[in-house]
């Protein structure tokens, strides 16, 4: 079955000093979701930013927050990231004693729930919270820092997590995320993923370019 694949840009590799603009670019691009990467420094060797900066995009864009939490504890900072406008608010099972709690918090927010799974966490630890999920992220480099090497022995977690999905026929977004280009996408694509977070091989070459780049990753020639 072919899936339609959505690219969700990583404003980490944005240009920050004209944030909204670049937001505005990548959607005008035919970016899918705008993906926000939250470190704590903590939880991740890495800060990042917080729901204030989440909340000055939300009016430059109509396109899905897709925001990952990388922080531990999680259930604290739902209700801001929510208020501030998140869609989608994804988090990691070792970043709190109760993940379905944290699923249900997240719900109870009114926004949609994912889970990610970093290199060496496996595909079944989505199993007791598959039917209460509308996301699941692999992490294809451990999480922390952009521009790392693509982990291809993730592809086979792709696969098992698409079957797990397909079989449910359920709804549910499987996302992957980390070192995606233009050759590492197609590899992920062909693996089951069908959201590709990219963040330097959306933003390279600046705003002329977004365009073509998005369209190369979903595996199209730029019109």
């Amino acid at each position: 079955m072919t899936r339609p694949v959505k690219i969700a840009p990583s404003i980490l590799a944005a240009d920050f000093a004209r944030l909204g603009e670049e937001v505005k670019a990548v959607d005008k691009a035919g970016a899918d979701y705008i993906h926000l990467d939250i470190m704590d420094g903590h939880f991740v060797p890495n800060i990042s930013f917080g729901p204030s900066v989440i909340k000055s995009l939300r009016p430059w864009t109509d396109k899905v927050f897709d925001v990952h939490l990388m922080i531990a504890p999680v259930d604290t900072y739902i209700e801001a990231f929510a208020e501030a406008g998140a869609d989608i608010i994804t988090f990691h099972p070792e970043a709190g004693p109760h993940a379905h709690r944290t699923v249900q918090a997240i719900k109870a927010n009114g926004c949609k729930a994912g889970l990610s799974l970093n290199p060496g966490t496996p595909a079944e630890a989505v199993d007791p919270l598959l039917q209460d999920l509308d996301l699941i992220l692999v992490m294809t480099v451990n999480p922390g820092f952009g521009g790392q090497r693509f982990i291809e022995s993730q592809l086979a977690k792709i696969s098992v997590l698409r079957e797990r999905i397909d079989s449910m026929g359920k709804e549910i977004d499987l996302e992957v995320d980390g070192g995606i280009n233009f050759e590492t996408a197609s590899l992920a694509i062909a693996a089951g993923a069908d959201v590709l977070v990219a963040g330097t091989a959306t933003f390279d070459g600046g705003p002329e370019h977004y365009s073509g780049n998005i369209a190369r990753m979903r595996g199209q020639t730029a019109g």
